[in-house]
C-alpha cells in the first residue's frame, strides 16, 4: 500500500504561478509512471501531465508550454510547476502513482485562479 501526500495548491491571480508536490510513502514495489490529473466542477477528471520512470513526459495540449512535470525517484516525489495560470486551470488536482499493477491517487489539492 502506498500513501500519497499532496501540497502546494491555493489561490492565485491569472498569470501567476504555483508549484504542486506529491510525496509517496516508501513502497515495496517499483514505481513506474507518476502524474497529475485535474477535475473542474461539473467536468470529468482529465490528464494534465505524466512522467515515466526514465523521465519522458507527456502533457495535455491545454498546458503545454506553461506546466512542467518533474520527479525525484530517490524521494518518490513528483512535482508540477504551473506558470502563466489561467482561470480555466481552476480545478482539484490529483497526484497519480502507478506501480505494483495498481494506480494510487492522492487526496486532491484545490487550485483556484482568479481573473
Amino acid at each position: 500500500q502506498v500513501q500519497l501526500v499532496e501540497s502546494g495548491g491555493g489561490l492565485v491571480q491569472a498569470g501567476g504561478s504555483l508549484r504542486l508536490s506529491c510525496a509517496a510513502s516508501r513502497s515495496t514495489f517499483r514505481i513506474n509512471a507518476m502524474g497529475w490529473y485535474r477535475q473542474a466542477p461539473g467536468k470529468s477528471r482529465e490528464l494534465v501531465a505524466t512522467i515515466a520512470s526514465g523521465g519522458s513526459s507527456n502533457y495535455a495540449d491545454s498546458v503545454k508550454g506553461r506546466f512542467t512535470i518533474s520527479r525525484d525517484n530517490a524521494k518518490n516525489m513528483v512535482s508540477l510547476q504551473m506558470n502563466s495560470l489561467k482561470p480555466e486551470d481552476t480545478a482539484v488536482y490529483y497526484c497519480l502513482v502507478v506501480g505494483g499493477q495498481r494506480n494510487y491517487w492522492g487526496q486532491g489539492t484545490q487550485v483556484t485562479v482568479s481573473s
